[in-house]
C-alpha cells in the first residue's frame, strides 16, 4: 500500500460542497481529519474528514506543512497535477460514469441495442 495520508497528498473530495473536486492535504489534524486546500480547483481551505475523501496516487512533492493558499496553488500548478489527474484511469472512469448518468431515455435504449448487437456477434464467434 503506497497511498498514505500525508502533507501534499492529492485527494478527491467525495462529499460536501466540493464533491468531485481535487484538493491537497495541507495539514493533518488528527486520525480523522485534515486541512485541505486548492484554489486552482475552487476548493477553499477547510477541515475535511478522511472518510469523505479518496486518496489518489498523485502527490505534490516538497510542499511545506501548513502552506498558504498561494503556495499550494503555486506547487499544484508547477507540477501540473490537474493534467496528470485528467489522464489517470480513475478520472476517465468518473467521466464515463457522468456521461452515462446524463443519458436520456432514447440514448439509453440505443446503448442497450448496441450491447445486444455486440453480444450476438461475440456469442456467434
Amino acid at each position: 500500500y503506497t497511498r498514505f495520508v500525508e502533507v501534499g497528498r492529492v485527494v478527491l473530495l467525495q462529499k460536501g460542497d466540493f464533491a468531485g473536486k481535487l484538493a491537497v492535504i495541507v495539514e493533518i489534524i488528527d486520525q480523522n481529519r485534515a486541512v485541505v486546500d486548492c484554489p486552482s480547483t475552487g476548493v477553499t481551505r477547510h477541515v475535511a474528514l478522511y472518510k469523505h475523501m479518496m486518496l489518489t496516487k498523485l502527490k505534490v512533492e516538497k510542499m511545506p506543512r501548513a502552506a498558504g493558499s498561494k503556495t499550494v496553488q503555486k506547487y499544484f500548478e508547477a507540477e501540473q497535477i490537474a493534467e496528470k489527474w485528467a489522464k489517470s484511469e480513475t478520472a476517465q472512469k468518473a467521466a464515463k460514469k457522468a456521461i452515462r448518468a446524463n443519458l436520456n431515455d432514447f440514448e439509453r435504449f440505443k446503448v442497450m441495442a448496441l450491447q445486444k448487437k455486440r453480444s450476438y456477434i461475440v456469442n456467434k464467434a
